[in-house]
């Protein structure tokens, strides 16, 4: 199945929170979209690797996704190495994407920074073809090179390089979030309490959405660096 967009990210959850806007607006526009979530977050305090999955299951079904799937590199301790960027190369040429939208460059969390350097270097090792791969069937992949490689912002703040309007998708991005049901703040919950499940966490996701929307001027907005300049036919083309 070839992609138009695919996200990359360390943990379930980390596109949800950050870019899961700009994936329902792509879908609305007739793109095909899909996640790649590197671990199963199982170093997480709350929930447990198997609650994880059944939870990114129900985002996956909320968000409407054409594919997803969890390469089961190890939380916490995968590394920028030949061993981790295979399997995401064999990824990458699976679901052909013309995009991939992938971690902040620097985060609170040091999964993120790592990851996002171990998606842009596996991006670009993708497109050579003496790196042999293969897809589950076993048989041989061909080599693919995404046109473009973007990263969506997280826990620190970053100023944007773009941002995306996302106003008309926010209730459903907020209803995926919400999909991980250990992970934010639940009242209900006798789980130890951590930073992303307070409610101030909660209030500073939707600030969050709230700031990178009154930069261009509109509700709600998910913000994203570049690797390299972004290119125009015509000045019309930006907003």
């Amino acid at each position: 199945m070839k992609l138009d967009i695919l996200a990359i990210a360390a943990h379930p959850d980390d596109v949800e929170m950050s870019a899961a806007g700009t994936m329902l607006a792509a879908a609305a526009a007739g793109k095909k979209i899909g996640i790649v979530d590197l671990t199963r977050g199982e170093l997480g305090t709350r929930g447990t690797p198997a609650t994880r999955a059944a939870e990114a299951e129900a985002a996956r079904r909320i968000l409407g996704l054409d594919a997803r799937e969890n390469l089961g590199l190890p939380d916490g301790f995968f590394r920028n190495d030949r061993e981790h960027q295979l399997p995401i190369i064999a990824a990458l040429r699976r679901y052909r994407p013309d995009i991939v939208l992938c971690n902040a460059i620097h985060d609170r969390h040091p999964d993120h920074g790592r990851g996002a350097q171990l998606i842009s270097d596996a991006c670009f090792l993708s497109g050579l073809k003496m790196i042999e791969t293969f897809d589950h069937d076993g048989q041989p992949q061909a080599a693919w090179r995404p046109l473009h490689v973007y990263h969506f912002i997280q826990d620190r703040q970053i100023s944007p390089d773009f941002v995306v309007d996302i106003s008309a998708h926010w209730e459903k991005k907020w209803e995926s979030i919400q999909a991980y049901k250990t992970q934010f703040f639940d009242p209900e919950s006798t789980e130890p309490v951590t930073y992303l499940s307070t409610p101030v966490f909660t209030k500073f996701m939707e600030a969050r959405a709230r700031e990178f929307g009154h930069l261009i001027g509109v509700e709600f907005g998910e913000g994203f660096t570049r690797e390299r300049p972004v290119g125009v036919k015509q000045l019309t083309d930006l907003i």
